[in-house]
C-alpha cells in the first residue's frame, strides 16, 4: 500500500475512534445512591434486576404488585430521563418495587444505554424494549416544532403493544421531569368505570379548540368527535394507563386513524398530543394538578421562564422548548431550574474526588 494512501487510512481510522468515543463517552453519570424498601413494603425476589428483553425474568417484569414505569430513552434526553429515575426512587416509599420499562429506537445502541443505567443505578430492575418505528414514521406530519417529529414520541401510543401482556398498569413518565412524592400514590389512582382507560391531570380552564384547526372545526363530521363529552385539555408526559383495556379497546389503532386523516387534512398543529386527545379527551380518569406542573421549560417557540401552577406539588416537569440541563450548561437557567439541579447526575470532567 501506497506510504501517503497508508496515512491517509490510518488518519480516517483514528477520526472514526474518535469520534465514536466522544459519542460513547459525551456523557458520564455518576452512581446514584442505593434505596431501600420501608419495612411494610412487599417483597420482589429477584436474581437478575438488570435484564434484558431477551431474557426469561417474567417473575420480576410481570409482578402485579409493582409499580411498573415507562419512559421512552435515548441519547439526547438521557441526562433528563436518569435525573427522573433519581426522583422516582428517592421519593418512593417502596424503591425496591419499582420497575422500569424503557422504549428506545430500534437503532439505538441498547448495550450503552442499558451500561450506562447499570452503572448509575445498580440495582435498578428495568428492561429495555426496541421500538421499530418504520410504521408510525409514514403517519407523522410535521408539527410547529421539530423535535414535537421525533418517532420515538408515538411509543407512548404502543406501550400496550411493546410491553409484555402480563404488565396490566402503567406509569407514563417523560424524560423532563422530577417527582417529590411517592410514586405508587399516582399509580394507585382509581380509573373508575370498565371503558375508562388513562388518568391525567385536566386542564379545563385551557382553550381547547385551539388544538385544532379551522378545517377540523368547521367540518361537522370531525368536530362531533366530541359530540356528548366534555373535553379537556390534558398532559400526555405524565399518564396512568390501563393496558388491558386499552388492548381490549385497540387504542393505538384508534389514535392511528386520526393520524391517517391528518396526512390527508390538517386538523391539527401538534405532533402526537392532538390524537390523544380525540381519542381519549372527556374520557379519562382525572388526577390532581399537583402530579404534573407542567410548562416549566416554557411555550414551543422560545422557551421562557415559567412559575409554578397555584397549589402543592408532587412533579415538576419542564414540558416546553426549555430544558434544565441545556439552561444550567448555557448560564442562563430559570429559577425554578434550581429544582431540578440536585438530581442531576451527570459526571462533570473537572469534579474532583472528595
Amino acid at each position: 500500500m501506497p506510504r501517503s494512501l497508508l496515512f491517509s487510512f490510518l488518519f480516517l481510522s483514528l477520526s472514526l475512534l474518535s469520534n465514536a468515543t466522544i459519542l460513547t463517552l459525551s456523557q458520564q453519570f455518576k452512581e446514584a445512591p442505593q434505596f431501600y424498601n420501608s419495612p411494610d413494603c412487599p417483597s420482589i425476589t429477584d436474581t437478575d434486576t438488570n435484564t434484558n428483553t431477551n431474557s426469561n425474568n417474567n417473575n420480576v417484569i410481570c409482578y402485579d404488585g409493582a409499580v411498573h414505569v415507562a419512559m421512552t430513552l435515548d441519547t439526547q434526553y438521557i441526562r433528563g430521563s436518569m435525573a427522573a429515575i433519581l426522583s422516582v426512587l428517592q421519593h418512593s416509599s417502596c424503591p425496591e418495587n419499582n420497575i422500569f420499562h424503557f422504549v428506545t429506537t430500534a437503532t439505538a445502541n441498547a448495550s450503552l444505554l442499558r451500561a450506562t443505567l447499570s452503572t448509575s443505578f445498580p440495582y435498578l430492575k428495568f428492561q429495555i424494549y426496541p421500538f421499530d418505528d418504520t410504521h408510525v414514521s409514514g403517519l407523522i406530519s410535521t408539527s410547529i416544532r421539530s423535535a414535537l417529529d421525533c418517532p420515538l414520541n408515538y411509543a407512548r401510543s404502543y406501550l400496550p403493544n411493546i410491553l409484555p401482556s402480563c404488565v396490566r398498569r402503567v406509569v407514563y413518565l417523560d424524560s423532563d421531569l422530577v417527582l417529590v412524592d411517592d410514586i405508587a400514590k399516582l399509580a394507585a389512582t382509581p380509573l373508575g368505570g370498565d371503558d375508562t382507560v388513562l388518568a391525567a391531570p385536566e386542564y379545563c380552564n385551557a382553550n381547547f379548540t385551539s388544538y385544532f384547526t379551522l378545517t377540523f372545526w368547521s367540518n361537522p363530521s370531525l368536530s362531533l368527535t366530541f359530540a356528548n363529552r366534555k373535553p379537556c385539555y390534558f398532559n400526555t408526559g405524565v399518564m396512568v394507563i390501563d393496558l388491558d383495556r386499552w388492548r381490549a379497546g385497540d387504542y393505538t389503532n384508534k389514535i392511528e386513524e386520526w393520524m391517517e386523516l391528518q396526512k390527508r387534512m390538517r386538523i391539527y398543529q401538534l405532533g402526537s398530543l392532538p390524537p390523544f386527545l380525540l381519542v381519549f379527551a372527556g374520557k379519562i380518569a382525572p388526577v390532581d394538578h399537583k402530579w404534573n406542573q407542567h410548562g416549566l421549560g416554557g411555550d414551543n417557540f422560545r422557551g421562557l421562564c415559567r412559575d409554578l401552577h397555584p397549589g402543592p406539588v408532587s412533579l415538576l416537569h419542564w414540558s416546553g422548548k426549555g430544558k434544565p440541563w441545556a439552561r444550567l450548561d448555557a448560564n442562563r437557567p430559570c429559577p425554578l431550574d434550581a429544582l431540578w439541579a440536585p438530581y442531576d447526575l451527570l459526571q462533570t470532567p473537572f469534579a474532583l474526588d472528595s
